[in-house]
């Protein structure tokens, strides 16, 4: 390992470099504008693929973006890793928040600043220049290697699901690595074994036919803005707890063990609501910030738009109001059975003179791997080795559509490898990864790589 490790070090700015180019393709896969840009970047990946050594890669054609595969499989009776990540990146709206331009990458105090430089390009481009490190100095891999790498994890991960189901045989392995997470802080080395699910929707409030001027109109007509906010404020009560009937109906507990971990953790609420600039945190009573965050279910207005919102004053009364909702889930929730329960309680707060249309755009399972697994021993000793302290097990508060159906399909441990720090700014202005995180993830995956190639036997994961 020293050499493969000499090299990383030697070669580390060139690989930021790469990954400058790798962030200034604008690849968004919400906006259609931005189509080209899409195949431009898979074409990317394709190509660095190949430069590190992995000589079979393709491109598979889908009803959306495009997905990279590659493999090679010079290890005979040696582990399967299925590495994934996600090529797509968030719009960067609001644009004049930014600092610098998104897809410009810029580093300042050690960190790289552009759209995708956490989320997801910076963190799964380690694992191609981890592949690259063993493949220029030993020739070959310690384990057999899998990549596929989507461009719609943004939008749903709809393409990616079908193909999973189409192609097992193909991706077959013992453990999925993923970095697409986040460290419990600077500098700590972190596993993640849990991960929220989602259900996200849009709801569409209509009223009168036409935008109506609010002084002739205005105190005659329901206004489809106020009764928006009318509705939003319903869907919670006093003490946080989100009233959407059945919500909390199959909310799984946590353990008492899982309990002691998180003490262990040393979570600091006032060190947090620093770090995200409020001067409180809020939130469902009756739990600690970290089990909000990771075990709890939430409900969350994510845009709401309306009306007039330009500069200057304009007297309307607007004909539509929009709300974006998401929820995230835990465990035993069922991600489809919430969006029915939602759309049917939000239909009922509406008063009749408002027409209301609800539509589902997309969601995931939660998921929770056993920390038994020899791929998560493997994992805890690779991160601890490349960052030279012990490493932590978390849960994480977002979601990843795609992990569930890697951890049913495929029946393989899913290993979260998160590199990234929640305040990194994904999916927000001036979103930036630590080069210091990039160089040890590089490293954390050629040490999993190595300590992987030492299991002989994997668990299966069962269920989701």
């Amino acid at each position: 390992m020293r050499e493969v490790k000499n090299y990383i070090e030697k070669n580390l700015n060139y690989y930021v470099d790469e990954l400058k180019d790798y962030l200034r393709i604008p690849s968004v896969s919400t906006l259609k504008s931005h189509k080209k840009d899409m195949k431009a970047c898979a074409n990317f990946v394709l190509k660095k693929m190949k430069a590190a050594g992995i000589k079979k890669v393709k491109l598979y054609p889908t009803k959306g973006n495009p997905l990279v595969y590659g493999e090679w499989l010079g290890a005979p009776g040696k582990p399967t890793v299925l590495i994934y990540g996600h090529y797509d990146v968030q719009p960067v709206d609001p644009i004049e928040l930014w600092g610098s331009d998104p897809f410009e990458p810029v580093i300042e105090n050690g960190n790289i600043f552009a759209r995708g430089a956490d989320d997801n390009k910076g963190q799964n481009f380690v694992h191609i220049k981890s592949v690259e490190a063993f493949m220029k100095t030993k020739g070959k891999l310690p384990v057999n290697v899998k990549f596929l790498i989507e461009g719609e994890e943004e939008v749903g991960s709809e393409s990616i699901g079908i193909f999973l189901k189409q192609n097992k045989s193909l991706l077959k392995c013992d453990a999925v690595l993923i970095s697409d997470t986040s460290l419990f802080g600077p500098g700590i080395p972190t596993i993640n074994y849990g991960l929220r699910g989602l259900a996200y929707l849009e709801v569409e409030l209509t009223g009168p036919a036409m935008d109506l001027h609010s002084g002739s109109f205005g105190g005659a007509v329901a206004n489809p803005i106020n009764e928006l906010a009318k509705l939003i404020a319903k869907l919670h009560d006093k003490n946080g707890k989100v009233t959407v009937p059945n919500f909390y109906k199959n909310v799984a507990k946590i353990s008492k063990a899982e309990k002691e971990n998180f003490k262990r953790l040393k979570f600091s609420d006032t060190k947090y609501a620093k770090e995200i600039g409020v001067k409180e945190l809020q939130g469902e009573k009756g739990y600690t910030t970290l089990e909000r965050l990771w075990t709890r279910p939430t409900l969350d207005c994510n845009g709401i738009f309306g009306g007039f919102t330009g500069e200057g004053a304009k007297t309307v009364l607007p004909s539509k109001a929009t709300a974006k909702i998401s929820m995230r889930l835990v465990p035993n929730q069922d991600p489809n059975m919430i969006a029915k329960e939602f759309t049917k309680y939000v239909k009922s707060l509406v008063p009749k003179s408002i027409k209301i249309k609800v539509t589902d755009l997309h969601g995931g399972y939660p998921v929770v791997i056993p920390l038994d697994s020899p791929a998560m021993t493997a994992a805890a000793k690779a991160t601890s080795k490349a960052f030279g302290k012990k490493t932590v097990f978390t849960r994480e508060g977002g979601s990843i559509p795609i992990v569930v159906d890697f951890v049913q399909q495929l029946k393989a441990p899913a290993i979260l490898m998160g590199l990234g720090l929640d305040s990194d700014n994904i999916h927000s202005p001036n979103e930036h990864f630590s080069l210091k995180s990039f160089e040890l993830g590089i490293l954390s995956s050629a040490y999993f790589m190595d300590e992987f190639s030492k299991v002989t036997k994997t668990k299966t994961i069962k269920g989701k």
